[in-house]
């Protein structure tokens, strides 16, 4: 080292194929093939990769229940003046993927990472889709259960945009059926599952015929899922006339969001942030007239 620029060997965050192999950028391909080692979230599946494009780099495991000694090791690594790729096993690292940990230490220590984009099974759905919007939200994965869940679920259907998720095969008939409750049967939807392989199935529909699909298996609970859920409907405002109409049914909304479990405070916080009326408005009972009378 000569003492300019950042301390030790680089840190490549490497996105890779979500499914279709073919999709791999030529600058991952020439970073895989110069860097001394490779951490994979699973070795096994990464060595497919490498060794469809003859790569012939060390691996070594990175997950998200590897402990604080491969850690260690791997800045020690980097420490040393060696540049290191990371690698999940599909997409990008830390979209839903560890690779955090690695990335705030070695910056802490004032290393470089360097992203190198790719394939991405989020922007893939918004794509294919057409449904999400301008601006959307990316929720990864919902909690499987409690209260965390309840108000996420709350929070997408209180909120205009659209929003993106990721769900297991087993779990995405329950998470269609607490989305339409959240956020209303009919709000438009779509199920994109093993997105970029042999069996891609993109179906677009409400949020109760998606749930349907997946009950009776015309959408198989099979592979990678992505769900979609569509922006909400804009009705077209003919001035100060309609704030009346607007403050009422922010404040039912309010009171369905109650009725599904949902502290009223979290409700009236999740609505006002939708709307923009201030939580205080928000906050009583929805029979009250709106005009304050």
């Amino acid at each position: 080292m000569t003492g300019e620029g950042p301390p030790g060997g680089l840190l490549y965050v490497v996105a890779t194929p979500i499914g279709n192999l073919g999709d791999v950028t030529l600058r991952a391909i020439e970073v895989l093939r110069s860097v001394p080692l490779v951490a994979a979230e699973d070795t096994r599946v990464t060595k497919r990769l490498l060794d469809r494009y003859e790569i012939r780099a060390k691996l070594t495991s990175w997950h998200a229940r590897s402990g604080a000694g491969r850690l260690e090791a791997l800045l020690g690594h980097l420490r040393s003046g060696l540049d290191l790729a990371v690698l999940t096993d599909a997409g990008t690292p830390l979209v839903s993927d560890p690779g955090d940990e690695l990335v705030r230490g070695w910056r802490a220590e004032g290393g470089q990472v360097v992203p190198i984009p790719g394939a991405s099974a989020v922007l893939a759905a918004v794509a294919a889709t057409g449904i999400a919007g301008p601006r959307w939200t990316f929720e990864g994965f919902l909690p499987r259960s409690g209260r965390e869940r309840r108000e996420r679920l709350a929070a997408i259907g209180a909120d205009s945009r659209g929003a993106v998720l990721y769900e297991a095969p087993a779990r995405a008939g329950a998470t269609l059926r607490d989305l339409a409750a959240a956020a209303g049967g009919d709000r438009s939807a779509a199920v994109c599952r093993e997105l970029t392989k042999l069996h891609e199935q993109v179906v677009t529909a409400s949020l109760d015929e998606l749930a349907a699909a997946v009950a009776d298996g015309t959408i198989p609970a099979r592979g990678e899922f992505v769900l979609v859920v569509g922006a909400a409907a804009q009705m077209p405002s003919t001035g100060v006339a309609d704030a009346t109409d607007t403050l009422a049914a922010a404040r039912a909304e309010v009171d369905r969001l109650v009725g599904t479990g949902v502290a009223r405070g979290a409700a009236a916080r999740q609505v006002g942030a939708a709307t923009g009326i201030p939580r205080r408005q928000l906050y009583g009972a929805a029979a009250e007239d709106p005009a304050g009378r």
